[in-house]
């Protein structure tokens, strides 16, 4: 049996798609992203905090103590952040995916309105009606919730918001990030040479992480990391003068 002309375009713009196949920034590992981010927040928080320590005094017992304070509490503050986030996501998405399922179970005239729905949405793509009737149609067939969710509401059934895992990556990314000036300043001795030392292990590490994050959003890796590094320098400059201010300031 010869193809349809509406068959014959669906086909032509497969072939195109996959002829022309590439990156996009925005399908990058966005997880990746999400994590090189986290470790952003944690170089910048602690560093900040150390600096600002740093200012007030030379106790490297103090230092270390509110760098070892700020990796944890940060670490612990992004997982419940998070967790709370992703729950509240993971809850709406199930919310609408079971108000579809009611949907379905609502009887006849209640599919045939929710049929009229996909083929709307995939005309709206730029199908034809009968194309978009036939792939309603054979969608609904395989699974109905999936297509509904998918196409409707944007959800992927086998990628759903997982909460314990969101906190677990958000805590062990701003603990990363954290620890390289920690790690860095928390055993110099001599207090010039250790916030010399902390500012140092910040910048390149901002570098890095600005960087790397522009590059997984296919931006300039310069502009990235120029951004990153003046926001962070802003950061730990203010808490270095607020703790030389109210600290009573360093005999550095």
């Amino acid at each position: 049996m010869p193809a349809t002309a509406d068959e014959e375009q669906a086909a032509a713009l497969l072939r195109e798609e996959s002829d022309d196949e590439h990156d996009h920034y925005s399908h990058r590992a966005p997880w990746l992203r999400a994590m090189v981010l986290g470790a952003n927040d944690g170089l910048v928080s602690v560093a900040s905090l150390m600096m600002g320590i740093g200012g007030a005094n030379d106790d490297i017992k103090a230092m270390q103590l509110a760098g070892l304070a700020g990796l944890v509490g940060g670490a612990l503050s992004m997982a419940c952040g998070e967790y709370i986030s992703v729950s509240s996501q993971k809850d709406s998405e199930e919310a609408d995916i079971e108000k579809e399922r009611q949907e379905q179970m609502k009887g006849p005239a209640a599919k045939a309105r929710e049929f009229e729905e996909l083929v709307g949405i995939y005309m709206s793509r730029g199908l034809s009606e009968p194309l978009a009737r036939q792939v309603a149609h054979e969608l609904t067939e395989k699974d109905v919730i999936r297509a509904h969710a998918r196409d409707e509401l944007g959800i992927d059934l086998d990628d759903l918001a997982n909460p314990v895992q969101a906190s677990a990556a958000s805590a062990v990314a701003f603990s990363l990030g954290a620890a390289v000036p920690l790690l860095t300043g928390a055993f110099i001795a001599d207090a010039l040479t250790r916030l010399l030392a902390v500012g140092a292990a910040a910048t390149l590490g901002l570098a890095l992480f600005g960087g790397s994050g522009a590059w997984l959003g296919g931006a300039s890796v310069a502009k990235g990391s120029a951004r990153v590094l003046v926001g962070g320098w802003l950061a730990m400059g203010i808490t270095f003068g607020i703790g030389k201010l109210f600290g009573g300031g360093a005999p550095l």
